[in-house]
């Protein structure tokens, strides 16, 4: 693969690096919105949301579509909430890595696992 494949891969993973660029992608997720809609889900001003969404439109995950003097935004590639899939895979496969490692502890240091009511 060319180094100029890896870097346009690592602005994508960048431009998708900010919990709130996520929270939209997912907003998006179900369909267009009009950003006027977007605004009251994130405590910022409106500047910094265009901020974040124009980030996601520079790599091409969403495109805007404006009506009149409203502004509708949609993802551009759904194919990017595979990535939301894929990472929700790896926290699952941590997650039970860790407790497996918990519980082996516990059994090899004899304590008893405490039972939640």
């Amino acid at each position: 693969m060319k180094t100029e494949e890896f870097n346009e891969r690592a602005q994508i993973m960048k431009a998708l690096s900010s919990p709130v660029r996520l929270m939209i992608v997912d907003e998006l997720s179900r369909g267009e919105k009009c950003i006027c809609e977007l605004q009251p889900l994130f405590p910022m001003n409106k500047s910094t949301l265009s901020r974040h969404v124009s980030a996601l439109k520079n790599v091409g995950i969403v495109r805007e579509r404006k009506e009149g003097v409203r502004c509708f935004l949609r993802l551009q590639t759904p194919c990017i909430l595979n990535v939301f899939e894929c990472t929700m895979g790896v926290i699952r496969a941590e997650a039970k890595r860790q407790a497996s490692l918990v519980n082996g502890s516990m059994i090899s240091t004899g304590k008893k696992r405490m039972n939640p009511r």
